[in-house]
């Protein structure tokens, strides 16, 4: 592959259907925690970016230099996925089932409590990050012809997309997050669950 300017448009594509996991997960994130500063904002756009810069370099690395191993794992890859966001996305969405009784026992009791968000810690984040790129170490095999330059820049391609599509995704949730007060981190937990799914049943079909 030369510097042509397909490479550099395949790269974008590539980058914008990775991106689609770390969208939906960002969009979840920002309904659950609506008042989210613009600094925390930058840390889970940049932290999805990094993932999905990292995993399609370990691929090719793999391809080039482990690739009856990294076949082997492919298929674990689904399962992994799955059980990641199943389990932060059934976390996210007890811990807002609990909060919203609890402000409905206290509003029968005659209790104003602040309005409480679901806040995203950092293991949380990370497991997230991973979950949503890990489909990306496929990438590998797309981008074997490529020199080991070519593939850093398209990995590098790939992380700015999806720098800005999260965080276009994150704004998104926060609107919506403010209008669906008290319910967001039901829906944001539902979101993750069912992006695990469908990463599930792709990834075995």
């Amino acid at each position: 592959m030369s510097w042509s300017p397909v490479f550099f448009f395949n790269s974008i594509l590539l980058g914008v259907g990775l991106a689609m996991d770390a969208f939906s997960v960002s969009v979840a994130n920002g309904l659950a925690e609506p008042n989210m500063r613009s600094r925390k904002r930058w840390i889970i756009a940049g932290t999805f970016a990094f993932f999905q810069f990292i995993m399609p370099l370990i691929g090719w690395v793999c391809v080039h230099y482990v690739a009856e191993r990294f076949e082997a794992f492919q298929a674990a890859v689904p399962w992994i996925a799955l059980i990641l966001l199943l389990f932060i996305g059934g976390k996210m969405l007890i811990e807002s089932i609990v909060e919203l009784h609890r402000k409905r026992e206290a509003a029968e009791e005659g209790e104003d409590l602040p309005v409480s968000f679901v806040r995203l810690s950092g293991p949380a984040l990370l497991v997230q990050g991973v979950a949503t790129s890990i489909d990306a170490l496929s990438v590998g095999f797309a981008i074997s012809g490529y020199r080991a330059v070519q593939a850093l820049v398209c990995a590098l391609i790939i992380a700015v997309v999806t720098y800005f599509i999260s965080n276009g995704g994150l704004h998104i949730g926060r609107k919506l997050g403010e209008k669906l007060t008290g319910k967001a981190g039901i829906l944001g937990g539902c979101i993750l669950i069912f992006i695990g799914i469908e990463i599930f049943i792709r990834g075995v079909l």
